[in-house]
């Protein structure tokens, strides 16, 4: 069964048959060329002939890569003129005897292919203005093949930086320790994933990424393999961050039953959408049941954390550092504060902050009844054997 065409291989279809019926030829077709293969893509055909889309052959075996180079005139009315035409295999089989090829390039100059119409006969009317038809018609299939040719693009070059990332294991994971506001002592830390830095790309980039080309859930499953791995070398629990559609996976089930989730602290982040919550929680209970805890991450940053409080029924809030940020010198940040703690701990939730930078943010946020926090000031991301408890000194109010 012929393979259906998208809607952008259709409409080029489209602009082939107007080539075809114009210049009265049999056949019509784009090709890719991609400097050693010509790749048949939309092809058209008034009779059946053994030209397939999703051929190859040859580039350099082509009347199109002969035209190209210089070697044959873009107009040919008859190839029997032509030694070097005659000499192509597709002189003789299947006998073409008139020919039209223009090159196809993208906008930013790059050779894409070529727009090409052929017939079994010579035809002394082809003109130059045959070629300046074909040029209109293949700029404007450029224009329409090109999203696809970018998006196409952007999906190989994703997997082709990922590609050696999970084969070496996948993501590097470290660990920002989480500490007890009232005591300065460290309860928990945080694991995060880190991508090569030559990539210039934030974790929740990469991961947005990863599940753009179907990849998400198998880069997200080694990252929290790796959070997992650090549960031996660290005290206190280990606060791993999951996608919903990855939590649904059997992968991600497997995996936390190989855990002590008695120390482990999942994370959903209030970004990310969830579609079944019912299935959600479903999967979820077994392992809260014994003992594993639920976070929702990112509080305050959007407005789908109320729901994802609502639903799930976490056992921990954690606010964003948006609304943490400056909280010491902004009223307005501080009620919101306020109002979360009371909220959470009406709930009967541990209320965490991040992205604590300052004592006076540390103070300020104890004042307010935040249980944990997170944060530059308690120490950046780092290995395992760096995380060490925050001295109770490090929590203490400082002098006005």
């Amino acid at each position: 069964m012929a393979r259906r065409r998208t809607d952008a291989e259709q409409q080029v279809a489209d602009l082939l048959r107007t080539a075809r019926k114009s210049l009265h030829m049999s056949v019509a077709f784009l090709s890719r060329m991609d400097g050693t293969t010509q790749h048949l893509e939309v092809v058209d055909s008034r009779i059946p002939i053994p030209m397939v889309e999703g051929a190859t052959r040859p580039q350099d075996t082509t009347f199109c890569q002969a035209i190209l180079d210089g070697d044959l005139p873009a107009v040919i009315d008859d190839v029997r003129k032509h030694p070097l035409a005659m000499a192509l295999p597709a002189a003789r089989m299947p006998r073409i005897r008139s020919y039209v090829s223009t090159p196809v390039t993208l906008s930013d100059g790059t050779l894409y292919g070529t727009f090409c119409a052929f017939g079994f006969t010579s035809d002394k009317e082809l003109t130059a203005r045959d070629e300046s038809l074909m040029k209109v018609l293949a700029s404007a299939a450029s224009v329409v093949i090109e999203p696809e040719v970018r998006e196409r693009q952007r999906r190989d070059d994703i997997d082709g930086r990922l590609g050696p990332l999970v084969a070496a294991g996948g993501p590097t994971v470290v660990l920002q320790p989480i500490v007890d506001l009232a005591t300065g002592e460290r309860v928990g830390a945080e694991a995060l994933s880190r991508f090569p830095r030559e990539w210039g790309k934030g974790p929740d980039v990469v991961f947005e990424e990863a599940h753009s080309i179907g990849r998400g859930h198998e880069v997200e499953l080694l990252a929290l393999r790796g959070a997992a791995a650090h549960l031996d070398r660290v005290g206190g629990y280990v606060a791993m961050n999951v996608s919903p559609q990855t939590l649904l996976t059997p992968g991600f089930t497997a995996l936390l039953g190989e855990l002590p989730l008695d120390r482990v602290l999942l994370e959903l982040s209030e970004h990310d959408p969830v579609e079944d919550y019912d299935t959600l929680t479903r999967v979820l209970l077994p392992f809260r049941a014994a003992g594993m805890r639920l976070a929702i991450d990112d509080v305050g940053a959007g407005f789908s954390s109320l729901r994802h409080i609502v639903v799930t029924d976490p056992d921990v809030i954690k606010m964003d550092r948006s609304i943490v940020s400056g909280l010491d010198t902004d009223p307005v940040l501080a009620r919101l504060v306020e109002s979360l703690v009371t909220f959470g701990h009406g709930c009967g939730v541990e209320v965490v902050a991040e992205g604590i930078e300052t004592a006076a943010e540390a103070t300020a946020l104890r004042g307010l009844g935040v249980d944990l926090g997170q944060g530059w000031y308690f120490g950046r991301p780092g290995p395992p054997e760096a995380l060490a408890p925050v001295a109770p000194a490090l929590a203490e109010p400082q002098p006005a």
